[in-house]
């Protein structure tokens, strides 16, 4: 193949997400002629065709998906290499990509507002997903620093710890359980535990308690989402086990109670990480230095600004 322009690869990348001409034209603000140009001249040079019709929209035949890949890789690269040499003229610009489980999506945007205040030029790609698909995208490199508790046994990475990690048992104000001086862990899972799917953090946490504590753990409902364990929990379906930070809110509206049950006290730890064969942008590792230096700092002012 001989080389191909960056408006080439540009063109396959837009069609590919957008399944049209038209709307990739509109994308790069070009003509459409210009970008079926583009198409058939990247076609010529690998041979084979690269894209099909199907009714109205357009897909990518197999040699076209494997395009697009290493399209979206080289214009990556080219868009960090820009970064690094903004970097240095001590300008600090360029797309954080992170990823992050679902329990600390809270604590982000906090962070991520006090980290870009002073820096107008960094873009932000947050992506919220199960420890499963988070790890998944860092080993793709799909996103260059995650956020979790545990680091991953996969493969090899570079994990700093940022903050303390909580966690609690939750219940609507008025469950039975609220009443009882000194709910036990039997009574917990008796009354229907309500916890995140095998692979979560918080699923090895509460299943660390009960073997450590020798009490036997029967899970009541398992829910793959904070967000309906809460609800399920606030309308008083459950006990939920969840990350303090997760409840901030709810705890603050009278949604949920806390249940204090003698002699136990969750705390994990959160982690700001990376692969560590692969090095990252100056933007990241900013960011990296950042979450380590304020993260628990950040993380205590917003907990007392919700008192």
């Amino acid at each position: 193949m001989y080389p191909a322009s960056f408006k080439q690869l540009q063109a396959i990348v837009h069609v590919a997400r957008y399944q049209s001409v038209s709307r990739a034209a509109e994308a790069m603000h070009v003509t459409q002629p210009a970008v079926s140009l583009h198409l058939k001249q990247l076609e010529e040079a690998a041979g084979v065709p690269l894209t099909r019709r199907l009714g109205r929209n357009i897909q990518m035949t197999a040699a076209g998906e494997l395009l697009v890949g290493y399209a979206e890789r080289i214009l990556g690269l080219w868009e960090e290499a820009g970064d690094e040499i903004a970097a240095l003229r001590g300008v600090t610009s360029g797309t954080l990509r992170i990823g992050a489980v679902m329990t600390a999506e809270h604590l982000l945007p906090p962070m991520l507002v006090r980290f870009t205040t002073g820096r107008p030029h960094v873009r932000i790609k947050l992506q919220v997903g199960s420890r499963v698909e988070v790890i998944g995208m860092l080993s793709r490199d799909e996103i260059d620093l995650a956020i979790m508790g545990t680091p991953p046994r996969e493969f090899p990475t570079s994990a700093s710890r940022f903050a303390r990690h909580p966690m609690a048992f939750f219940v609507a104000p008025n469950h039975p359980l609220m009443r009882k001086k000194a709910p036990s862990l039997a009574d917990i899972a008796a009354a229907n535990l309500l916890v995140r799917e095998r692979g979560s953090g918080t699923r090895a946490a509460i299943e660390r308690l009960y073997e450590d504590a020798g009490v036997a753990l029967a899970i009541g409902s398992e829910v793959a989402s904070n967000g309906a364990i809460k609800q399920m929990a606030a309308a008083g379906l459950g006990v939920a086990f969840l990350s303090e930070h997760a409840c901030t809110l709810e705890v603050r509206n009278r949604l949920l109670g806390v249940l204090q049950v003698p002699g136990v006290r969750v705390q994990g730890e959160w982690h700001v990480l990376h692969k560590e064969a692969r090095a990252i942008p100056t933007v990241a590792a900013s960011f990296h230095e950042f979450m380590v230096e304020h993260g628990q700092r950040v993380i205590s002012d917003e907990l007392e600004n919700l008192v």
